[in-house]
């Protein structure tokens, strides 16, 4: 199946403790079916020092299950479903349903 959220997307989180906050897409965990997004489910935790980092209590993304997060309407920014259209020429694009816009190229 093809995927619905990628890289480089603005998401926005449905439920759990950053309900309605949005952000990038840094990276995708298709194993585990979850995603990590800048900015949200932040946790704080201990890091070591060693030569080249400093060591302290750091706040980090954690990862967030793919079924919490939402594709961002690329028109007004609300959360949207993805649909799939095949343009003329064969490739296969993304669609938001929400206003029909095209969310890549």
């Amino acid at each position: 199946m093809a995927a619905k959220i990628k890289k480089g997307d603005t998401v926005v989180v449905l439920t759990g403790r950053d309900k309605g906050k949005s952000g990038e897409v840094i990276q995708l965990l298709p194993a585990d079916n979850k995603a990590l997004v800048r900015g949200v489910n932040l946790v704080r935790r201990h890091q070591k020092q060693t030569q080249t980092q400093e060591g302290g209590i750091v706040s980090k993304e954690a990862p967030i299950h793919l079924s919490n997060l939402s594709v961002a309407d690329p028109k007004d920014g609300k959360a949207t479903r993805v649909g799939f259209q095949v343009k003329e020429d064969g490739s296969k694009v993304r669609v938001a349903k929400r206003s029909g816009d095209l969310i890549d190229g």
